[in-house]
Parts: C-alpha cells; sequence; structure tokens
C-alpha cells in the first residue's frame, strides 16, 4: 500500500534505533516461541513521529514512537538509563508493545494444533503414496476449517485504537471485508502497533517509516524503507486511519471514499464527518474546503483532494476545463438490451422541493452527457446468499459534472433518453433492498499533477 504518511524524518529515527542495535545499546529481547520459518530472518523496524500536545510548550512536544514486527522480539534499552537514551535519539520515545503477545496466541492456538499437525502427517502419507484422492481433499478440508477456527481465535484477541480514540476490533474489520479472513499475522506489523498507539495517547502524526533489519532476502535489503504491506496492513490501516489513502505528495492526496461517507461536510453536527475532515486531521495545513470534486455519499472510489490552494485553484481550472477524465462502474439493477455502447444526453435539475432528488426538466434542466459500455450481464447474491438476480455490468464515461449524473441516466426512462435500468442499491431512484449499498464505483481518474504537470492515472477496483 502507498505510505499514508511522509516518511523522511521517521527513516532518521528508525536508522539511528538500528546503529543502537548494531552497537549493543538496544537489544532485541526474545519474548516468545519464534516459528521454524522465522528463524533467522530478518524484521521490520517502525518509527512514528508525533506531536505530543503540552500547553507548557508551543506546538507541543516531539516524541518517537518505536515497534519491531511480529510478537516474538521487543525493543529494551541495554544498559543506560531512559533520559540518555531519550538525549541520544534527540526525542522522547516509546518502545511500542506487541498488540498481542505470543504467550495469549500460542493460548488460543494450543487446541487445534496437535490435531492440525496430525492431519498434516496423514496428508503427507497420502501425498507420497498417490493414492486415495477422495481421502486428501477430505482430510484437507478438515484441516483447513482446523486452521481457520484457530485463525479466528487469534484474531479475536486483536483491538486497535482508531483515529478518533474508538477501539475498533479485528473481527470488525474482518467483518468490512466480507467476513474474509486475512494472513496470520495480520496486526503484528509495526504500522498498526504505531498507530493504534500514537491514536490512544491523542498524538498528532508527523510521520511513518519501517526499514529492513537483517539479511538479505527475495524482496528485503537491509536498511532500505519499505512502505506497509498490502497482505496485512492493507487490510487494517484503512479501518484504523478512517481513510484508504491511495496516493499521497506534498500537494495532492488521493484516497479510496467508503460508500456511505460523506465527501464534504453537511448541514449540522450530525453531517460533519467527511472525507474533507478526515483529510484535514491528518494534514491540517490543507484548505478548509481541500475536495476539489465530490462523490455521493453513497457513491464509492476515487476521490482527489488538494494540499495547498495552489494545488487546489490548478486542479479546479482542470475539471472546468474538461481536463479530467473519470471511469465508473456499475451493476444496473436488470438486463440492458439492445445496443452495447452509447451516449446520454438528459436534462436535470434538482426537486427544489423534495431534496436532494434531481427531476427531468426540458426547459430548465441542465444538460448531463454521459458516455456508456456494457460489460455483460450476471448474477448478483444478496448479502445472506438465499436470493439472487441478473444485472448488467457497465462503465461510465461522464463528460460533465451533474448532481446525480449517472443515477439518473441509468434511472431515466428509455423513451426520455436514458436506459430505463436504476443502479443497483439507488435509495433515489431505484429499489435498495436491506443490507445493500449503491453499487456505484469512482474506478479510474486522470488529470495532469498540479506542480509537475505530469499526466497521474489512478485505478481503484470496486468491491462488487
Amino acid at each position: 500500500m502507498f505510505p499514508p504518511f511522509p516518511q523522511e524524518s521517521a527513516r532518521f529515527y528508525c536508522k539511528k534505533l538500528i546503529a543502537l542495535i548494531e552497537s549493543g545499546e538496544v537489544l532485541l529481547k526474545q519474548v516468545a516461541r519464534e516459528s521454524s520459518e522465522r528463524k533467522n530472518q530478518g524484521l521490520m523496524i517502525g518509527a512514528l513521529v508525533c506531536w505530543k500536545k503540552d500547553e507548557s510548550v508551543y506546538g507541543g512536544k516531539r516524541v518517537v514512537l518505536f515497534a519491531v514486527s511480529g510478537n516474538s522480539k521487543i525493543l529494551e534499552l541495554a544498559c543506560c538509563d531512559e533520559k540518555s537514551f531519550s538525549s541520544k535519539i534527540g526525542a522522547q520515545y516509546f518502545f511500542v508493545p506487541s498488540i498481542v503477545s505470543g504467550s495469549e496466541i500460542e493460548k488460543a492456538l494450543f487446541e487445534n494444533d496437535k490435531e492440525i499437525h496430525l492431519l498434516t502427517d496423514k496428508i503427507n502419507q497420502l501425498k507420497a503414496a498417490g493414492t486415495n484422492q477422495t481421502d486428501l481433499l477430505n482430510l484437507q478440508k478438515k484441516r483447513t476449517e482446523l486452521t481457520d477456527s484457530s485463525l479466528q481465535k487469534v484474531f479475536s484477541l486483536y483491538s486497535f485504537t482508531n483515529y478518533i480514540g474508538k477501539k475498533i476490533s479485528l473481527n470488525e474489520i474482518i467483518k468490512l471485508h466480507g467476513s474474509k479472513l486475512p494472513p496470520t499475522g495480520t496486526g503484528d506489523c509495526c504500522a498498526p502497533k504505531l498507530l493504534s498507539f500514537a491514536f490512544e495517547k491523542g498524538y498528532e502524526i508527523v510521520s511513518m517509516d519501517e526499514v529492513y533489519f537483517g539479511k538479505k532476502t527475495a524482496h528485503k535489503t537491509a536498511g532500505t524503507s519499505y512502505p506497509p504491506c498490502d497482505e496485512r496492513c492493507g487490510f487494517i490501516l484503512p479501518s484504523i486511519l478512517g481513510l484508504e489513502i491511495l496516493y499521497r505528495d506534498c500537494d495532492i492526496v488521493v484516497v479510496n471514499k467508503p460508500s456511505g461517507l460523506l465527501s464534504v461536510p453537511g448541514r449540522g453536527e450530525e453531517k460533519a464527518d467527511c472525507v474533507e475532515n478526515r483529510v484535514h486531521f491528518y494534514f491540517p495545513q490543507a484548505p478548509k474546503q481541500c475536495a476539489v470534486h465530490r462523490l455521493d455519499m453513497e457513491t464509492s472510489g476515487l476521490l482527489v483532494l488538494a494540499l495547498n490552494k495552489n494545488a487546489h485553484r490548478i486542479l479546479n481550472e482542470q475539471f472546468a476545463a474538461g481536463k479530467v477524465h473519470k471511469k465508473y462502474l456499475a451493476l444496473l439493477d436488470g438486463i440492458l438490451r439492445g445496443k452495447p455502447q452509447g451516449r446520454t444526453e438528459l436534462p436535470f435539475r434538482l426537486d427544489v422541493e423534495n431534496r436532494p432528488y434531481q427531476i427531468y426538466d426540458e426547459q430548465n434542466g441542465k444538460i448531463g452527457i454521459t458516455e456508456w459500455k456494457k460489460l455483460g450481464v450476471e448474477v448478483l447474491k444478496s448479502n445472506c446468499g438465499k436470493d439472487e438476480r441478473k444485472v448488467t455490468r457497465i462503465e461510465f464515461f461522464p463528460l460533465t459534472g451533474r448532481t446525480h449524473q449517472l443515477r439518473l441516466a441509468s434511472s431515466c426512462p428509455c423513451e426520455k433518453g436514458g436506459l430505463g435500468i436504476p443502479i443497483v442499491g439507488d435509495s433515489l431512484y431505484g429499489n435498495c433492498k436491506n443490507g445493500e449499498r449503491l453499487m456505484l464505483h469512482s474506478t479510474e481518474i486522470t488529470f495532469y499533477h498540479p506542480s509537475t504537470g505530469n499526466l497521474l492515472h489512478f485505478i481503484c477496483k470496486p468491491d462488487f
């Protein structure tokens, strides 16, 4: 995944800590049994640079949090006291422990561990014999069920403090991923430990980085900085951060907005939570209105925000000049027949007595122009798996940016120039069943970088 925060300052502290480990002033203490697969392998050294609010010090105090990946080792001072070590680091510091200890994990695994090993031996014997494929498959299925059960017991031990100081369990995060289990070791990387600790203490984040320490491998080189991993950190960090940051530099940040979250704040305190305010939480220097375009609350996908006024102005000019190109994916609630692609040009305006509903109006409406392409028909199953229906997967290419433009292009009757089939989960122009979301996702966006002028193209696949 893309590094969510600047890395330079944290990298400096990572390398300083590695030098102190190599000199023997800091120990990597073994506190749990190390798996045979991990023996003699390296690990990640992580640092998170924060501001600790302190009324007696203008701007607060700098704090550096350190962590190591895994749960079998911890950081410990060898001989010097904390004050002198803090002086060597050049800031107040904390060694952040594992979210769950190795002993707790071993206890959770103990119940099924013996049977899993026995099944593995039987599976290996059958593989060597090359017979009894039915028995082999049955044993493999049973072993998978047991390992999944053990994983679930381990994952139930993990919880994290998120960006607003609230606890979120790993089980809750797993549910957000359709109950798909993440890999073993999820929650043991540096990033979730560091971020959870910082949010629990109310620290403001400045920089985060992880540097590999150990023997060179096929994928990692000692002393090299690496971003949080896709498999584990990519699974949990968006829930801890409240944002899935796909790209960030000094000028812009690109996020994958989830369905159900506002792009910008609405009226009233209950509508204050939005992408814009979450970006401000991490990047307070960004303009107050930093979003350069919007997505409906129910729509998910790519959203671009500016981190300074100049970037905001330049990107706004690109949108106004039609230089920004976007592609959306949607599921229409039925089978779209006829030609495989086309274009809609429909006049719509706000229904002032039924906000935010838009109505077709040939006299006073503004034209919304959308090109579309049919990708195919597929079967959509309900969340409970009992009901299924045929839907049409479609690509939309909006050439204008009218409110609810794609939802209207879909639902507007054919005789008026629309497709005549609403998008699945559309609560305004279609039928949103219990537990459904709007199946509309901003999947691609192309624009010119506001400072370098380089052409940027972002792709973000939907979860449907």
